[in-house]
């Protein structure tokens, strides 16, 4: 499949791609220049599944990442939905040969991997010469980071702020001949720092011949609200006895789009103030909309029923499910058709000032809907006067084909059917991706049953089932075709008593299922288990409190030990489990009970700290049977002087199942532990709770041993054999 079928209007002035091969496939690497980058195309099918991009220049091979591309200007994404990978270049970018503003020359290295994972790398190369005039300041939204280039004359004071002010007097007491900057944030002071300390920051600023640039990543530090994302560098330097100031701002909408039912909409501010720092006025005098980093004139938007509402506050869009420019994708889950739709919008605003300068934004934003369960329209057409079967079966995309049909329990191909005379017509649907097919089948045809009524009626009947297969994978539609996804990937973080994970969206999310051991990761799981979730529109954010269920713990010391808690992403259908996480932090704690599944009770405890001056030395087991320190389904106790403290594991009955014949201990989960610390009287009977150490939680569950105050039950005897009856198994899970 070739690339550059682009829609709209752009010049092409020059581009002169180099290719390092000499059978390369027609159409496997292309390259076009746009209005403010160079883009790079490259088959799926020609590059395998994983390619990657490497920018050249005379100080050698800078690896394409996602961290390296946010600071230098590039943005890459594998395209599965079109077959190909794609590489978004800025003017402006950090490994570009630059001849005064006006031509650029790119250089890169292609590396692809093939199905036995042999690498081959082919060398692309393209110059651009620029399409369009500079505005005197233009602001590009990327995907992935927004950058900011200004002729270096432009120069508009019309008022000052407190901000401004604040501003200004920093930098006429931090002056240095040397260029600094200092970033405005809301409630926060003005800190200078150094081109390159602004660097390891992730923000990148350049000079060309006339225009100055600025870059940053789309970082938490520079969110300003929810809708719309500001970075404000202001850079200065003394020069003798004058102090010179850059005001610079850059400000992008973040909305992701959404989807009401009937399409994509997406939402701006129409006046994205920020961007003049309140320096001066601020109109819009343009809006233009369309899709894969081209414009649209109005004709074809309309013909194709998007819309572009203004209003004084926002700007709207809106694009219909299924309409051209987007992309629509088969898949079959639970033996259900469902599509979701994808449109990689394009949008371009300019802004006029109370001076006159202009301000060009340009903005990349995929959307897509969710995952929609789509319904197949049959109708039978059949007129009994024709004496012919005539079955409509439609509304399939254009990635679904009809491969197969089976008529009253015979089978045939498409192609068996038609030679056999069985005819079968797929029928293309007017100014649409969608297509059906019409079956027409004689009464008379071997497959047809025909049966006498008692009321002596001849009747023809006709049961059709139907093959289909999705594109371009080929697999039978009763498989869902999902090995180019990837799986939602989370990040963890300690905390002083808990482990925190966060996970930000991407485009199929909704195609996995996130899942804490066998169960489905969600609001009812986390509000049972105490978990604290928050979920989006940009990012899954999961805090497991210490000892909440699906903890695990190793290495137990007095004074610390190490708790684990693992998390997944996994194929709704097959329960694959893709990716995972297991987060392993270092917790601080002076008392730790842990029931194993063994039977084994793990016990750390302080006594001194129930009661003062007692010697730890001193302390022993008060079941005398229990010589390897191992109790098996019993209480234990721990006896200082005046002071008992008593330990107990308690398991669910249904975990029990396997339990103990002959001294043998298995559970299917671990038990729930406790602490308790009691003062007894003159005698070793127990009596009445009046101190409670803090009851802690056993591995993998959640802290709901005996609640504090509780009467302790007496001792009971090993049990030497336990037998559990079938009625027991089948039991509700936690009865004990």
């Amino acid at each position: 499949m070739a690339f550059g079928c682009w829609v709209g209007v752009f010049v092409l002035l020059s581009v002169w791609p180099s290719v390092r091969c000499s059978d390369l496939p027609r159409g496997a690497i292309e390259t076009a220049c746009r209005d403010r980058y160079l883009l790079v195309t490259t088959q799926l099918s020609f590059a395998g599944n994983k390619p990657r991009f490497e920018a050249v220049d005379a100080d050698g091979v800078h690896p394409i990442t996602k961290q390296y591309g946010s600071e230098c200007g590039y943005m890459f994404s594998i395209l599965p939905l079109r077959g190909h990978a794609e590489l978004r270049a800025s003017y402006f970018s950090c490994h570009t040969d630059n001849q005064d503003d006006e031509v650029f020359t790119f250089s890169f290295n292609l590396i692809t991997i093939d199905a036995n994972g042999v690498e081959a790398t082919y060398s692309v190369t393209a110059t651009c010469s620029l399409p369009l005039p500079w505005s005197p300041r233009e602001v590009s939204c990327e995907e992935n980071y927004m950058e900011v280039s200004m002729r270096s004359d432009v120069s508009c004071l019309s008022g000052t702020t407190d901000a401004w002010t604040a501003a200004l007097a920093k930098a006429h007491s931090s002056a240095t001949s040397t260029w600094q900057v200092m970033f405005q944030q809301e409630g926060q002071q003005l800190i200078p720092m150094s081109f390159s300390e602004a660097r390891e920051l992730g923000y990148v600023f350049h000079l060309t011949r006339g225009r100055l640039v600025f870059r940053s990543p789309y970082t938490p530090r520079s969110i300003n609200g929810s809708v719309v994302e500001v970075v404000h560098p202001i850079l200065f330097s003394r020069q003798r006895w004058v102090v010179m100031m850059v005001d610079w701002i850059v400000a992008c909408s973040t909305n992701e789009g959404m989807y009401d039912g009937a399409g994509l909409v997406w939402q701006t501010p129409t006046l994205l103030s920020p961007l003049v720092s309140g320096l001066s006025g601020l109109e819009s005098s343009k809006i233009s909309m369309g899709v894969d980093g081209q414009l649209l004139d109005e004709p074809i938007t309309a013909e194709r029923g998007y819309s572009l509402d203004i209003s004084d506050t926002t700007v709207q869009i809106s694009i219909p499910f299924n309409a051209a420019g987007g992309y629509r994708k088969s898949f079959v889950m639970d033996n259900m058709y469902h599509e979701f739709y994808v449109v990689h919008l394009y949008y371009e605003q300019i802004f006029l000032d109370d001076c006159g300068v202009e301000t060009r934004l340009r903005l990349h934003r995929p959307m897509n809907t969710p995952l929609l369960i789509q319904h197949l329209s049959i109708i039978n057409q059949t007129v009994l006067e024709d004496r012919v079967f005539t079955v409509y079966l439609g509304n399939l995309s254009y990635d679904v084909d009809l491969v197969a049909v089976t008529l009253n329990g015979h089978n045939f191909t498409i192609l068996d059917a038609t030679k056999s005379g069985r005819v079968i017509t797929m029928v293309p649907r007017p100014n649409s991706n969608l297509h059906a097919y019409i079956l027409r089948l004689p009464f008379e045809d071997a497959a047809v049953h025909k049966l006498y009524s008692p009321e002596g009626l001849l009747q023809f009947s006709l049961d059709i089932n139907y093959t289909f297969v999705i594109l371009p994978q080929e697999e039978p539609s009763t498989t869902w075709p999902q090995s180019w996804l990837i799986p939602p990937v989370f990040k963890g973080v300690c905390n002083e008593r808990s482990i925190r994970f966060q996970m930000d969206h991407k485009p199929f999310d909704y195609l996995w299922e996130v899942g804490v051991g066998p169960y489905i990761l969600n609001s009812n799981l986390a509000a049972k288990r105490g978990y604290i979730m928050q979920n989006d529109s940009k990012s899954l954010t999961l805090e497991v409190p210490l000892f909440s269920v699906g903890y695990t713990y190793k290495d137990i010391h007095l004074k610390q030990f190490y708790g684990s808690f693992e998390i997944h992403s996994r194929l709704p259908k097959t329960l694959e489990v893709k990716s995972s996480l297991a987060k392993a932090c270092l917790f601080q704690t002076t008392e730790v009970i842990v029931c194993s599944t063994e039977g084994v009770v793990t016990v750390v405890t302080d006594v001194t700290l129930a009661i003062p001056g007692a010697e730890p030395n001193g302390t022993f087991l008060l079941d005398s049977t229990c010589s390897d320190c191992k109790p098996q389904s019993q209480t234990v106790s721990i006896q200082a002087e005046y002071l008992r403290i008593i330990v107990r594991c308690v398991y669910p009955l249904s975990d029990l199942y396997k339990l103990f014949a002959y001294w043998r201990f298995e559970a299917d989960s671990p038990g729930v532990g406790t602490i308790l610390t009691r003062v007894p009287v003159k005698t070793l009977p127990p009596t009445t709770l009046t101190t409670t150490r803090r009851p802690l939680t056993s591995t993998t569950t959640s802290n709901t041993g005996l609640s504090p105050g509780r009467q302790m039950p007496g001792i009971n005897p090993r049990a030497k054999y336990v037998k559990v009856f079938s009625w027991q198994m089948n039991q509700p899970k936690g009865t004990t």
